[in-house]
């Protein structure tokens, strides 16, 4: 529940071409102001000062990105062509990424599939924010999926409220706490989209609790320690369990193991038959443009 400070970096996971952080609540990834010296770059500079790349602007390639407010587990490139591997897989839509949340209320549905297509806010004062279709000042919006599944029912500072896992299938800005927002169960602590209403616990609860990436390297797959336990937070008084998290999480990772293989099999396929040879594998440049947006999105909160 401590701020972060230049040195508490926490380290989940480290290899010669990857380092996965526990990134901090409240926490900037990077910053070109002057006056915003913690970050979680200016972190890893202090802590790996000699794994900082020069030809980067940041010094370090973020494989994803994490919203200031939202903790967990993000994953870092320390070379070109690691980040080309990690890359590789957020555009064959390998990745699985699920999130811890504290949401107000009580969920009675224990697994959801959320659908509402975002966009931005063009609304004045608001712009800021990301909205759902059909709202006054929607720009652009984009169809967006994700999965919300119940763990406990609880209560914090005495309020009622849901643990649940949250699983973004699409990559949108803002897309899990608007998602919660628009079901009726916004994100405890969620200032931005509670209407400015919840603003007293110590954060906004929302965390980066599981992340796989299958690189053609090394299998990435990490599980960043639940800071939503009544040992961590005792506003937070779970009553009743609905689902086990490890149950959750190793059906994800059963799914992920599938998708895999089914990937690689296609592959094989294409290779036997003849398929895929130097123009079958050129991508086009209306793809790359739009896999690079959807990666520039893959903020999913």
């Amino acid at each position: 529940m401590e701020p972060g400070t230049i040195d508490n970096l926490s380290i989940l996971y480290q290899s010669s071409d990857f380092i996965v952080v526990n990134k901090h609540w409240d926490l900037r990834i990077d910053s070109k102001m002057w006056y915003e010296t913690l970050t979680l770059q200016s972190q890893l500079k202090h802590r790996f000062p000699e794994l900082a790349d020069p030809d980067t602007y940041y010094g370090f390639r973020f494989c994803h990105q994490l919203d200031f407010s939202t903790s967990g587990a993000l994953c870092v490139a320390l070379n070109k062509a690691a980040a080309g591997s990690a890359y590789k897989c957020f555009k064959e839509r390998l990745v699985t990424k699920a999130y811890l949340a504290l949401v107000r209320g009580h969920v009675s549905q224990s697994r959801m599939t959320i659908r509402y297509a975002i966009g931005k806010n063009t609304t004045e004062g608001m712009t800021h924010m990301m909205c759902i279709e059909g709202t006054e000042g929607c720009e652009n919006p984009k169809p967006c999926q994700s999965e919300l599944m119940v763990l406990e029912h609880g209560s914090y500072s005495g309020d009622p409220v849901t643990k649940v896992l949250l699983q973004p299938l699409t990559g949108r800005t803002h897309q899990l706490r608007v998602h919660c927002s628009a079901i009726g169960h916004p994100i405890v602590g969620d200032f931005t989209y509670s209407q400015r209403q919840d603003s007293n616990p110590y954060r906004m609860m929302l965390h980066a609790y599981y992340l796989r990436i299958p690189t053609g390297r090394e299998l990435i797959e990490v599980c960043a320690p639940d800071p939503f336990l009544p040992a961590m937070d005792t506003n937070w008084l779970p009553q009743h369990v609905s689902q086990r998290l490890e149950d959750v999480i190793q059906e994800l990772k059963d799914k992920g193991t599938q998708k895999e293989e089914e990937e690689e099999e296609s592959r094989e396929a294409a290779r036997e038959e003849g398929a895929g040879g130097e123009g079958g594998r050129e991508e086009t440049e209306e793809q790359r443009a739009r896999c690079e947006q959807w990666l520039a999105e893959w903020a999913l909160e």
